[in-house]
């Protein structure tokens, strides 16, 4: 994760930002931190990047790479605004030995479009990363990739329409996607939940789950409903503010699967 230190709205890159629109730093800064004490009062453990002045999107560092068993990919953005990001991210991996930290060729924005369910990647495209990089993104981390395509400018990243509950189960927003990715993503997961544009138009979707528990926007009520009935608790917090932004929790969160802090390995 990375502190909003510098977070504002001074650009707009997405249907979800506009710069007239004043940012309150202080409710930024508590819905991050607890969203920090959150992860830690369920028992994980957060890392941090240090947030870099002129860069107020940093603090959505998912996008910023794909870590698959230990392995790391970095990011290659499509805005010149965040550009930057990545190699602040890229550093962190090699200065902390995430193994094979590489920079794609096309660009790719990490986590935002790049979501781990068991043993696929689920990879969005178009409005943000390149469709050329699932195939880097598949030789570089030795997973299958299925491309999903986005049609809605709100959703403009898949973890914005698309989230993964477990290694069997996603939730995602049908309407979201073109009717090829629909047809994909009814034969992969047919036990899907299926979330309403009341979920989603808060980022309900744009979740953090460890399997059991469900990190979401607490204003996404029928989904959290749906979560319940199938045997998960959500865990609601509010990051309305990041709103603004078009961002939410797994925004703020890159996910470092298979990875061993150096200290700790045998």
């Amino acid at each position: 994760m990375c502190p909003p230190t510098y977070f504002d709205v001074n650009y707009s890159i997405n249907e979800w930002m506009d710069p007239t629109e004043s940012v309150d730093t202080t409710r930024a800064n508590d819905q991050w931190q607890s969203l920090v004490d959150t992860y830690r009062r369920l028992g994980h453990r957060v890392h941090l990047v240090d947030p870099v002045p002129g860069l107020p999107d940093m603090v959505f560092v998912t996008d910023s790479g794909l870590v698959v068993d230990g392995v790391a990919l970095g990011a290659r953005y499509r805005s010149d605004h965040r550009a930057p990001e990545a190699d602040h991210v890229l550093r962190w991996f090699v200065e902390h030995d995430v193994r094979r930290p590489t920079r794609p060729v096309y660009i790719n924005e990490g986590e935002g479009d790049l979501l781990v369910v068991g043993d696929i990647i689920c990879a969005g495209t178009g409005f943000r990363t390149d469709e050329r990089a699932h195939a880097e993104v598949e030789r570089h981390l030795r997973r299958r990739v299925v491309t999903l395509r986005l049609v809605d400018p709100r959703y403009y990243h898949l973890n914005t329409a698309l989230g993964v509950i477990d290694d069997r189960t996603i939730a995602y927003l049908p309407s979201a996607f073109d009717e090829r990715s629909r047809l994909t993503l009814r034969a992969l997961f047919p036990d899907a939940i299926l979330a309403d544009e009341s979920d989603a138009a808060w980022l309900g979707l744009n979740l953090v789950s460890d399997g059991a528990n469900v990190v979401m926007a607490g204003q996404a009520t029928s989904l959290a409903a749906q979560l319940r009935e199938r045997g998960y608790r959500p865990v609601p917090v509010d990051m309305s503010e990041f709103l603004k932004s078009g961002g939410g929790i797994k925004c703020c969160t890159m996910e470092l699967r298979g990875w061993v802090e150096p200290g700790e390995r045998p």
